[in-house]
């Protein structure tokens, strides 16, 4: 009985570090998405160092939103489509409170390439 209690307790252990392994896998690879994305709107609009530490943080916070809804719509794609799309305009809204006008004007002229960064884990 204590060799079927141990064996569980092993496997339920295993479980949780794999999950975790898995999360930290996804965690890294969304820093990984945003180090990217964020290097590519502060080439393009200029930005100083505060405004990069801002906008990193953005957009984790907007990719990490993204891949959670990808995965709790994934079966429904017009409410995907419209959540998205509600992030999207958040995180716009956000960047144009940390950019200065001409900044967040070069950003929009700009974001069709970079769409291709948030998206790049599809």
């Amino acid at each position: 009985m204590k060799k079927v209690y141990f064996f569980a307790c092993l496997i339920l252990c295993l479980q949780g570090a794999s999950s975790n392994a898995s999360a930290a896998d996804e965690s890294t690879a969304i820093q990984a998405r945003a180090t990217t994305l964020t290097r590519a709107i502060a080439n393009k609009a200029r930005l100083d160092e505060g405004q990069y530490l801002k906008v990193k943080q953005l957009n984790v916070k907007m990719l990490s939103d993204m891949d959670a809804l990808k995965v709790r719509y994934a079966a429904d794609p017009l409410s995907l489509d419209q959540k998205m799309a509600e992030v999207q305009i958040e995180y716009d809204v956000a960047l144009a409170r940390v950019m200065r006008s001409n900044q967040f004007a070069m950003y929009q002229q700009s974001r069709s390439s970079m769409t291709a960064l948030m998206n790049a884990a599809d």
